[in-house]
């Protein structure tokens, strides 16, 4: 076993101060031993393979963990299945007291922890200590406080099931923290994979759990790389993946999930602007740059590493930031007086010195300082590239490094499309003196955390999470609490629905064939695109039949063609998303008034066309004109939030529309399904392209003429008829589309989850029939939660 002085001698650190004494023996006495952590105690796993786990500031070997195979994750998430009963059926208050007593746990072996985590990962031990650990804690405690409160909070949901989770490298223990607090606060259980350079902080975290009194089972944590990732997002007794990486493999994950039931969230990589205007203090701007992208060595997924500067202003900022960059120290982590430490490990150092390279071939100006690095372990210096392009490379691609890219502009409206000139959404920083400019800027930036005059500011109270390909979810925050929960009496993969007599009366008359009075109409209904009626490209139709076989209409056969044509439409009506939710609901009153005044040839339509009774279809109709009011309502009550952060300021959450929503409605119940998932599109600011039921579309056709009289703005509500199965995919295909919803088929529900990948759009994919009558199931705030994204603006103030 390796000694406490062979560590320090081979990492030729001296001799160890007393207080990093306790980590390194805690590395000492497991070294050779470290396997995984399954059930409350250290097993040496199934498998021989293992790794070496580095120090990137020497290159000296740390420990040896295991590479965990297919029967370490079995073994895993059936002790995780195993302890779920008992964990999630324990009391709120409860597992508070678990959550609490582990975060004092953290509180007290905060140096051990600390130390560990800048061994393992080369960051400065005054990040470690000072921020990383110190936010383990309060998260803990603060998610102990949601344990308390999810009864009442949360009513009608509860835990999702055993949650697999995989963190990265940069922040390896805080991140073990943002995933496991929430899940373990509403009674889930996890199987924990850390990034394969940095497991020891999330080992040791788990031990001291254990010994705090958390149950056996409940926290389970796996050692291994991608592979090891692989096998859990595969494992089909795991109900969530949740998932903080790179981009690619978020893709990766989507498709691998799709059509598996799992819940997902991911956060991903990120490009973040850093706007500078030309009132802004520079000499506070300079420590916001440092703080941006020179911390943690810039490996920070919302790293400010984009600096957009007002061109009045941009040659004196270069001049200070110059200045202030000879100033950095880099060296030892370990040293509290250095400012930057070492890379995790080689094959990321590369990565930084081939983008770098790459910015130079194409024409950027590079200036590093003239000081040079340690030549002993990973250590690369700040840079900083001016006459930078914004379609160039490192303008584009995220280095996770100390790199910044420099670019100007001239006014606000030139900065924020600069902003949201790349394909990621995470987070931005906006700096200027006048508030006005910044919370006009701010909501315009697709991103989603905005910090204003400040940067890089995190808290468990606050979501954090992106836009576009950034990811979808939020980690913080009440809303982060919903990546874990599931309505109660539904199974982790599908709904049960209540036995209500309403449902045994459909199905009693599902079979009969009552008289329409409607004769059959010789007429084919066209698209609706764009606030008009409009021929399909190809000029086909299909024929829409009663369950007699007669002929009812014939609607439009839309194509890959409609559908772009519907987007653009859709995408020109973006001004929806600004007007005010009073306005959007007086529309929506609108149109369900002039929907009531001819609810009886609605009811007609629906019964002919489904061969329910003449009643039924009547209760349909009111429905939907009720559900219609129901969002009319919202419109300008679904609210945010002002988070309490721990700052001498306000941070807002921001409940803002995702964009353009492709949605696949379900073949039954064809005007209320239909109605009630345009209706919250809508209601929040989104436009919408529907496809409606296949089978049943008349119903959504006849909606033209009532839509084109109730002052719903043109591209708002685009409908598409056809192969609903076949139209969701070219939606989920589609770059320019933001979210996907299908109802419909497992089959073709699969292939939109695999097809959003593209652009990582969001989805919302189900195949378990929901009772749209019901007030829990067919309406409410999860429609609202699907609509928008929340987007948290940091607002610091005083002098």
């Amino acid at each position: 076993m390796t000694t406490v002085s062979e560590i320090f001698e081979t990492m030729a650190y001296g001799p160890a101060p007393e207080s990093d004494k306790p980590a390194l023996e805690w590395i000492a006495r497991h070294d050779g031993a470290f396997g995984l952590f399954i059930g409350g105690r250290w097993t040496k796993g199934k498998s021989d393979a293992g790794f070496d786990v580095i120090n990137p500031a020497t290159t000296a070997r740390l420990a040896r963990v295991t590479q965990a195979g297919q029967q370490d994750v079995d073994t895993a998430v059936a002790t995780a299945r195993k302890a779920f009963p008992a964990w999630s059926t324990l009391s709120g208050h409860a597992r508070a007291r678990h959550l609490y007593a582990l975060a004092r746990a953290v509180q007290k072996h905060s140096r051990l922890l600390a130390v560990l985590e800048s061994l393992d990962n080369g960051k400065s031990i005054r990040e470690t200590r000072d921020l990383d650990i110190p936010l383990v804690a309060r998260h803990l405690t603060h998610h102990a406080g949601w344990a308390q409160l999810a009864e009442s909070e949360f009513a009608g949901y509860g835990p999702v099931g055993v949650v697999g989770q995989i963190v990265p490298w940069n922040f390896p223990l805080l991140m073990v923290a943002w995933k496991i607090a929430p899940a373990l606060a509403v009674g889930n259980t996890v199987v924990l994979k850390p990034a394969e350079f940095t497991p020891l902080t999330a080992l040791c975290l788990a031990e001291i759990a254990h010994d705090a009194g958390l149950p056996a089972g409940v926290l389970n944590v796996l050692t291994g790389d991608g592979r090891t990732g692989e096998l859990m997002v595969n494992h089909p007794d795991i109900d969530k993946i949740a998932f903080t990486g790179s981009t690619e493999v978020g893709r990766i994950i989507r498709k691998a999930t799709a059509g598996s039931g799992k819940k997902l969230s991911l956060e991903l990589g990120g490009k973040s602007p850093f706007i500078v205007f030309d009132d802004a203090d520079l000499d506070s701007v300079v420590e916001g740059v440092v703080d941006a992208i020179w911390f943690n060595q810039g490996q920070v997924c919302c790293a400010g590493s984009r600096l957009l500067v007002h061109e009045g202003i941009a040659e004196r900022l270069v001049t200070k930031l110059r200045a202030r960059m000879e100033k950095l120290r880099v060296g030892p982590p370990l040293d509290k007086a250095i400012d930057m430490g070492a890379i995790v490990a080689p094959v990321q150092l590369e990565r930084i010195r081939s983008l770098v390279n790459t910015g130079v071939e194409e024409g950027a100006t590079m200036w590093q300082p003239s000081w040079a690095c340690p030549t002993d372990g990973y250590f690369y210096p700040p840079t900083l590239f001016t006459n930078v392009s914004p379609a160039a490379t490192i303008a584009q691609v995220e280095i996770f490094g100390p790199v910044l890219v420099s670019m100007t502009f001239r006014t606000p409206a030139e900065a924020v499309e600069l902003a949201n000139n790349t394909p990621y959404g995470l987070a931005a920083s906006v700096w200027t003196e006048n508030i006005n400019l910044a919370l006009d800027v701010a909501p315009k930036i697709k991103a989603g955390v905005v910090w204003i005059n400040c940067t890089n500011l995190f808290d468990a109270a606050s979501g954090f999470g992106g836009y576009r390909e950034s990811g979808f979810g939020r980690e913080g925050g009440k809303e982060g609490m919903w990546e874990y929960l599931r309505e109660q009496g539904a199974g982790s993969r599908e709904r049960d629905l209540p036995k209500t007599p309403r449902a045994k009366a459909r199905k009693a008359t599902a079979g009969t064939a009552p008289r329409s009075p409607l004769p059959p109409i010789d007429r084919t209904y066209k698209l609706f695109i764009g606030g008009a009626q409009v021929r399909p490209d190809q000029g086909y139709s299909r024929k829409i039949l009663a369950p007699s076989g007669a002929l009812l209409a014939e609607v439009a056969e839309g194509n890959r063609k409609d559908i772009r044509n519907a987007v653009e439409a859709a995408h020109a009506a973006d001004g929806w998303a600004k007007t005010s939710g009073h306005n959007r609901g007086q529309v929506l009153y609108y149109l369900a008034e002039n929907l009531a005044q001819r609810a009886d040839e609605f009811a007609e339509r629906i019964s002919g066309m489904t061969g329910r009774d003449l009643g039924d279809a009547r209760r349909e109709v009111d429905a939907s004109i009720a559900r219609l009011f129901s969002y009319a309502a919202w419109a300008d009550k679904y609210d945010g939030a002002v988070h309490q952060t721990p700052i001498r300021g306000v941070t807002l959450a921001m409940n803002e529309p995702i964009g353009v929503i492709g949605i696949a409605c379900p073949e039954a119940e064809p005007l209320l399904g239909f109605v009630s998932l345009v209706g919250p599109a809508v209601a929040v600011g989104n436009t919408v392209i529907a496809i409606p039921s296949e089978a049943h579309p008349l119903a959504a056709t006849e909606l033209y003429t009532v839509l084109d009289a109730s002052d719903v703005p043109a591209g708002v509500i685009n409908i598409v008829t056809g192969a609903k199965d076949a139209l969701a995919k070219v939606l989920a295909e589609h770059d320019d589309v933001d979210a996907v919803w299908y109802f419909g088929n497992h089959a073709a529900g699969a292939e939109v989850e695999r097809a959003s990948a593209g652009n990582m759009k969001r989805t919302w994919v189900e195949w378990h029939p929901r009772d749209w009558h019901d007030g829990r199931h067919g309406e409410g705030r999860e429609f609202l939660r699907e609509s928008t994204q929340v987007k948290n603006i940091w607002i610091p103030y005083g002098e």
